[in-house]
């Protein structure tokens, strides 16, 4: 039997990335997978091709940046699946800019997609959660929460405060049959991070190379690698699993 037979998970940021790697995974591993994200083109023909291998996907589009259209991707996924076994708080952006550099504008937007829509993501699946007595919710993190590089200080600070509601979550609603854990990515080569080089003007033929220099296992992360991880985190492998930190980073540590 494969390790997310018949589970319903719904994947934030599902459609591209790291995202379009946990889905792929999910759904071999045989879950029925909702994708949500802001790409109807991309959403609706990565679930396309999920459901031409005889997998089970939908795409739904949803801005978490946006409260309602959290609330509206746990909606329609109860209304497809009937139930909601998992949650993987994936969407999220990284702009690098400077503290000095950072506007309100800025440092709202980074805010309000990665830690405002995941909050409230996951207090409207605890809505169902609650009632079945069980679920898994599963925050993508990063190694840049404690600290993190002085050219993203705010991507640093949200990751800082999704840790901290991780914690709560996993503490607080264990008792309920709920587990929320988080996944450390380490150096992951993803469109956004190539568009990122980009925008420093740095080869992004060159990431690799410079990614190894700061990796003790001497490769770089790969999106299956962090499925990987949040399939077991969502499977009944880890029924005693929460408020943990699954560092997927090839020992990379930020500073």
């Amino acid at each position: 039997m494969k390790r997310l037979e018949d589970k319903v998970i719904v994947i934030s940021g599902g459609t591209k990335g790291i995202g379009e790697g946990i889905a792929r995974v999910c759904a071999d591993e045989g879950a029925f997978v909702i994708l949500g994200g802001r790409s109807r083109e991309e959403g609706e023909k990565l679930a396309a091709n999920i459901r031409s291998e005889g997998k089970k996907a939908v795409f739904f589009r949803a801005d978490i940046s946006n409260v309602d259209e959290c609330y509206a991707l746990i909606e329609k996924t109860m209304e497809l699946g009937g139930r909601i076994d998992g949650l993987v708080n994936n969407a999220g952006i990284f702009p690098t800019v400077p503290l000095l550099d950072t506007d309100e504008a800025l440092f709202d937007q980074v805010m309000n997609t990665n830690i405002k829509g995941s909050f409230f993501t996951i207090q409207r699946t605890l809505k169902y959660m609650i009632k079945q007595r069980s679920g898994s919710i599963v925050n993508i993190g990063s190694a840049h929460w404690r600290v993190g590089t002085r050219d993203m200080p705010v991507y640093a600070i949200s990751k800082g405060a999704l840790k901290t509601l991780t914690e709560n979550v996993g503490l607080h609603y264990i008792n309920e049959g709920i587990r929320c854990n988080w996944v450390s990515v380490g150096w992951v080569i993803t469109p956004g991070e190539i568009n990122k080089f980009i925008k420093m003007n740095k080869d992004p033929s060159r990431i690799e190379e410079m990614a190894l220099k700061f990796i003790p296992s001497g490769s770089m992360q790969t999106p299956e690698d962090i499925a990987y991880a949040c399939v077991f985190l969502l499977s009944n492998e880890s029924e005693q699993v929460t408020g943990t930190d699954i560092a997927v980073t090839g020992g990379f540590h930020s500073p």
